[in-house]
């Protein structure tokens, strides 16, 4: 084979080269095509728009009191009757009749203290009246007979067959008499009183209930030593603490500066922190007429329209004076949103609730408008987080930033 024939065989680089260049700007042409084609698909259905920042609140209940209270103030429930009960005497606690929680009446036998020697007191006055009954009987007896022997003594004399002499011993005789029967009636007199004082001395062993009251506290047990004043660590000066819970009141601390809109009669709702969900009605009582200087504050006590066996003496409570009373309607709770959240869209009320950082919206129903909020009746529920002030900027699915506070 010659050179010629060989040269013949070489194989042209060039032309493949420039060939497969061209393959590759078409394929990235494609490639190019195509990412433009799918961003105007996502741009278009809203992924890779920014997302619009937005503020949310959560949908959450409310008293309707709330959007008419004047202001709040904080305090204690304090029984206004209230008694450390203790003994006149001092004695030995032989019983003890009630515990804590004790529902007591008024005159009932709460304890009762060492009385023995009251009794024989008692038992010994009891005998002396009757011995004081027989020695009046025994002297109006006497007079009797007195009286008689006076009578025939001066008819006789009148007739002439009696001595004077005889007539004066009668006449002693009778009124010695009446001054013996006169001294019997001061002595049972002062046997009947010695009787009432045994019994009074016994009454004092005897610890009753001042008033109707439930038992906050019992401050001794049988075998303790009662005194009215305790004088010793081993000496009781009470037995038990007892309130009055039909004299429950809350009293709260109002600053000075606020205290003009606090008057008596008006009416509250009573919160207490043992029982977070219930709501109280109240009005004001009284205004303590001073200051705590310490505080700045002004006391006021606010007392409860309904009882409730829940309200104990010193729960911590939360007070707010309202405008106006509370009406039956109003004394429930109910769900709400700020009426800023609320839109229009084809003539019916629509919120956007945040999920996954996208705006839906949801159809509601509202009811009452309470202030600046609005009560929602179906369509959402407790803890949904809603978009503020949608209206214009809003869409359903479109994408949201939360601004953080």
């Amino acid at each position: 084979m010659d050179v010629d024939d060989l040269s013949r065989l070489r194989i042209e680089r060039t032309k493949y080269q420039t060939q497969r260049n061209k393959r590759k700007r078409y394929f990235s042409l494609i490639m190019v095509l195509a990412i433009f084609a799918v961003g105007g698909i996502l741009y278009g259905t809203g992924i890779l728009k920014p997302a619009t920042k937005v503020e949310i609140v959560n949908v959450t209940t409310i008293y309707p009191s709330q959007t008419f209270t004047l202001l709040n103030a904080s305090g204690y429930v304090v029984a206004q009757r209230k008694s450390a009960v203790s003994s006149k005497i001092t004695s030995w606690l032989v019983s003890l009749f009630v515990e804590e929680g004790s529902i007591v009446k008024k005159g009932e036998i709460i304890a009762t203290l060492e009385n023995k020697d009251v009794l024989a007191a008692l038992d010994k006055a009891k005998a002396n009246i009757e011995v004081a009954r027989f020695e009046l009987e025994h002297a109006e007896a006497e007079l009797t007979e007195a009286a008689l022997a006076f009578n025939r003594t001066k008819e006789l004399l009148e007739s002439e067959f009696a001595a004077p002499s005889e007539f004066d011993a009668a006449e002693a005789r009778y009124k010695s008499a009446i001054a013996a029967v006169a001294a019997k009636k001061a002595a049972l007199q002062a046997a009947e009183a010695a009787l009432k004082e045994a019994e009074v001395n016994l009454e004092y062993t005897y610890i009753r209930a001042p008033f109707d009251a439930v038992v906050l506290t019992k401050t001794a047990d049988v075998g303790d030593i009662v005194t009215p004043v305790g004088a010793a660590a081993n000496v009781r000066a009470s037995v038990v603490t007892i309130a009055d819970m039909d004299s429950l009141q809350v009293e709260a601390d109002v600053s000075e500066s606020n205290i003009k809109q606090v008057k008596t009669g008006q009416p509250c709702e009573i919160q207490l922190d043992a029982l977070p969900n219930e709501r109280f009605r109240g009005e004001v009582h009284m205004i303590v007429p001073t200051a705590d200087r310490s505080k700045a504050s002004v006391l006021v006590k606010v007392a409860f329209i309904d009882k409730d066996s829940s309200i104990l003496p010193e729960m911590s409570a939360k007070v707010a004076f309202l405008k106006r009373e509370v009406t039956k309607k109003e004394q429930k709770p109910v769900k709400a949103v700020p009426i800023s959240a609320i839109a229009k869209y084809k003539g019916r009320d629509v919120v956007y609730v945040v999920t996954s950082n996208r705006a839906v919206e949801k159809k509601i129903e509202v009811g009452r408008r309470l202030d600046n909020m609005v009560e929602i009746l179906s369509g959402l529920e407790i803890g949904d987080k809603v978009v503020l002030s949608p209206q214009g900027k809003i869409k359903d699915g479109k994408r949201v930033k939360i601004i953080e506070e």
